[in-house]
Order: C-alpha cells, then sequence, then structure tokens
C-alpha cells in the first residue's frame, strides 16, 4: 500500500473517503427506515404477524424454500412476514409466536452473507425467547467438513434461549428431495392444510453438447475446460447473468451439480467452467469427469436453469462494477462482462487472478478487447506463480485502496466469484481493512456487495 505526506493529496484521500462512506451508507440507511416504518405501521394497526418466515441463503435454495413456504402459510390464511435473516431484530422474535428458519451453511459452518448481521448481534447473546415456537431447516452438503454449520448453532441458540421446536430440525443434503417433502409435510400439519403450493423444481430438460475445449494445457492446476450447450428443443430459455444451471450426472443425478453460466442469452448457447477433480486415487470426479471427458460432443445432458438473484446485476445493471475473482470464477464475472458489453455500458474493473500467465490467461483475448474498446477501464491480472513471492488478488486489492475508495465514491458495486478458501476469504479481509466492518456491510445490505463462492 502507497503511503503518501502530501498534504493536498491527503485532502483528496479523505474527501473520497468520506465521499464513498456516505454513498455506501445512505442506501442503507433508506432501506433501514422504510423497513422501520413499515414494522411501525403495521404494530399500530394491530397487524404484526405472529409467523415469521427468515431465511439465510448464499446461492438462493434456502431462500426458494422459504418463498415456498410463506406461499403455503399464505393459501392456509395464515399472515407471516417473510424476509432474510440479518433483517430480524431481537423485538421481532421476542414479539413472534411462530418462526421458521430456513438457512444454509457458508464456509466453515458460518453463516451466509445474508445471515451474517444476525449472527453477529444475536448469535452466542442472551435473549428470552420462552414464548417461541420455531423449527429449522438446515442445508448443507455432506462432502464439507461443517455439513449444516449454520443451521445447526442456530437451533442450539434457539433452545438455549428458550424457545421450543416445533418439530425436531431438518437437514437437507444438497437439496435432497426426501428432506424437503419431509418439511413440507411437516409445514402442511401446522398450517392445516394439504392443498400446498406445487413445491417440485423444474424438470431437467435435454441439452447438446456442441462444444468442448480444454483452457489451460500445461497448467500447474487442474484441467479447466470450457463447455457449450444447446437446448435440444432448439428454444433457448432466458436467463440473466449471474444465473446457474444445475447438470445432473449419471453416475449421481440425485445430487445435480451448480455451476455458474459465463455467457448471456444473445450468444445463443450455454457456456461453463468446469474444473476437473481428481480423487487421491487419481479417479475422476462423479459429474466433472463426466462433463471434462466422458460425454462425447453432441451428446444430450440433463439441465435446467436456476435463477440466482444474489448475484444477478439488478438494480446494479448501470452502475460502474468491480469484479474480482480467481480460477473458475471467472465464468460468473464473464457473464456479467459479456451482458454489459452487449448493453454497451462500461465503467468496469476486473481483478482476477491464477496460476500462470503462459497457462492460465482464460479469455484473454476477450478482456484485451474489451479494454482496448474502452469496456474495461481498468484490467489487474494477478497471477500467483509468475514471481518468487506469491501474490494474490488480495494483494493487489489493498494496493489499489485509493482507486477502490474513488471506484465506491462513485457508486460502484462488488462482485466476487470464485473459491472460498484463500480468495473470497481474502477478499473480504482486505475490503475490511480498507473500508472498516460497518461500511462493507452497509454495501451488502444495499446490494453492492454479491458474492458467488464456493
Amino acid at each position: 500500500m502507497n503511503f503518501t505526506n502530501d498534504p493536498t493529496r491527503l485532502l483528496l484521500l479523505a474527501g473520497l473517503t468520506l465521499s464513498y462512506a456516505m454513498v455506501c451508507l445512505a442506501p442503507y440507511l433508506r432501506q433501514r427506515r422504510k423497513r422501520q416504518a413499515a414494522r411501525l405501521a403495521r404494530q399500530q394497526a394491530g397487524q404484526a404477524p405472529a409467523w415469521l418466515v427468515a431465511y439465510a441463503s448464499q446461492t438462493g435454495n434456502a431462500e426458494e424454500l422459504a418463498r415456498q413456504t410463506h406461499a403455503t402459510l399464505a393459501l392456509a390464511g395464515i399472515a407471516a412476514r417473510l424476509c432474510e435473516l440479518s433483517e430480524l431484530t431481537a423485538a421481532e422474535l421476542q414479539g413472534a409466536e411462530r418462526a421458521l428458519f430456513l438457512v444454509s451453511t457458508y464456509g466453515e459452518g458460518d453463516a451466509p452473507d445474508t445471515g451474517a448481521a444476525f449472527a453477529q448481534r444475536l448469535l452466542g447473546g442472551e435473549l428470552p425467547l420462552g414464548q417461541l415456537h420455531y423449527a429449522v431447516l438446515a442445508l448443507g452438503d455432506r462432502a464439507y467438513s461443517h455439513y449444516c454449520g449454520f443451521g445447526r448453532a442456530l437451533d442450539r441458540w434457539l433452545a438455549g434461549q428458550g424457545a421450543q421446536a416445533l418439530f425436531p430440525r431438518i437437514e437437507v443434503d444438497r437439496s435432497a428431495d426426501a428432506a424437503i417433502a419431509q418439511w413440507r409435510q411437516q409445514l402442511s400439519h401446522l398450517a392445516g392444510t394439504s392443498d400446498a403450493p406445487d413445491w417440485g423444481a423444474p424438470a431437467f430438460a435435454g441439452w447438446r453438447l456442441a462444444e468442448r475445449r480444454l483452457l489451460n494445457p500445461g497448467s500447474a492446476g487442474a484441467p479447466l475446460y470450457h463447455l457449450e450447450l444447446e437446448p435440444q428443443s432448439g428454444v433457448l430459455p432466458d436467463w440473466q447473468s449471474g444465473d446457474l444451471v444445475q447438470v445432473a450426472a449419471p453416475a449421481e443425478p440425485e445430487r445435480p451439480r451448480e455451476y455458474s453460466i459465463a455467457s448471456v442469452p444473445a450468444d445463443g448457447r450455454v457456456h461453463l467452467l468446469v474444473r476437473l477433480h481428481r480423487h487421491p486415487d487419481g479417479t475422476a470426479g462423479l459429474a466433472s469427469g463426466w462433463l471434462c471427458l466422458q460425454a462425447a460432443p453432441g451428446e444430450v445432458l440433463p439441465l435446467r436453469l436456476r435463477p440466482h438473484r444474489r448475484f444477478r446485476l439488478e438494480d446494479n445493471a448501470t452502475r460502474p462494477l468491480i469484479l474480482i475473482g480467481n480460477g473458475s470464477g471467472i465464468a460468473g464475472l464473464r457473464g456479467h462482462l459479456r451482458a454489459r458489453a452487449l448493453a454497451g455500458q462500461g465503467r468496469l474493473w476486473l481483478l482476477f487472478g491464477e496460476r500462470n500467465a503462459a497457462f492460465d490467461a482464460h479469455y484473454a483475448d476477450e478482456l484485451d478487447g474489451w479494454r482496448a474498446d474502452g469496456l474495461l477501464e481498468r484490467l489487474d491480472l494477478v497471477y500467483s506463480r509468475d514471481q518468487p513471492r506469491r501474490r494474490y488478488v488480495q494483494d493487489r486489492l489493498l494496493e489499489q485502496g485509493e482507486a477502490l475508495r474513488a471506484w465506491l465514491a462513485g457508486g460502484a458495486a462488488l462482485y466476487v466469484c470464485g473459491s472460498l478458501d484463500g480468495m473470497a476469504a481474502g477478499v473480504d479481509r482486505a475490503l475490511r481493512q480498507l473500508l472498516g466492518g460497518a461500511a462493507l456491510d452497509a454495501l451488502a445490505a444495499a446490494g453492492r456487495y454479491r458474492r458467488d463462492v464456493y
């Protein structure tokens, strides 16, 4: 990080810092005032719902299940408030009679972004909740050591505050249908209705593997393949940059894998980046091995699209964007870059990290073209192994603190895509060091700090 004793530069830096802080905090404060006003109006009208449906979701699964849960209650004539977990206050919890929590786990047993503020404010503290009856649906993946860690911690905390479980915690391994059906059955009993909305996910459709190519021959990292798929029906569905696909491998159809879409509908195909995973014994992963090695060009694969609302552009569609990622995370960022190129909207800054420039410069021609055209105003490529001391995206970010504050003061939004271990955690620490935790949390609450990490 560069420092200066020049009074003029120090004053300019201070002004930029103050400007960016006001820009970050103002939308968050407006949203909070609106929520508080709406809550007060309900309370004054005697309409504060006795039921709560709260979700904490990283990729959208828990949010979608929460919306379906809320719809079931509404069908039964039960008024309930649907909200992100981080919006819940201690007073609301103490005023509720029943609360349904649908939460995923992020990283090493932590709360996802939409539950982090709740965890910081309340989880682990004391809050008498003897009046509350609750239930927890915990989403997770048994492949991780802290399976359903946040859901389990939330359940323990609620019970420790005197809240009474309506039924035992239900844990969902990778969106397993049986566990979700169990939640739906319990919910129907609570709501007193069997006429619930259809909770079934869209059916898988056939997509033809039109193209596959290795992006990084000779790389020190695992092989990374670019795939292009076309709908067998010939009708291309709509999606937005930031969305995901689910692919069901023949060897494990009950556990579909999710991948970021690296294209936009105008491209005419769904583009994916798939890293070939190998187990310690050398065998390929069931899904990645099938997609990268076994499925033949022209073969039809079962695939379905899934909205990923927390990583879409939405209100940030015309803002300056700071896109940060590494490895296969370039997929989700490329989708946003292609969307903005199609719209003719620049003010983009990409910070991307990989191992070696000679082997891992994914989509280099595209990036160079966008930079030459002025779409990419800034391009920072960090190759960790191209110098004796390894350097990563978060290191470059720390060096660019002054520029980062200036972009945020100009209204920019931050999008992070890539690996949780190392990159995403390191970027988050760097941002908190540069901006302060409160300012970064305000950006997240305003939808200007979004992550798609795995």
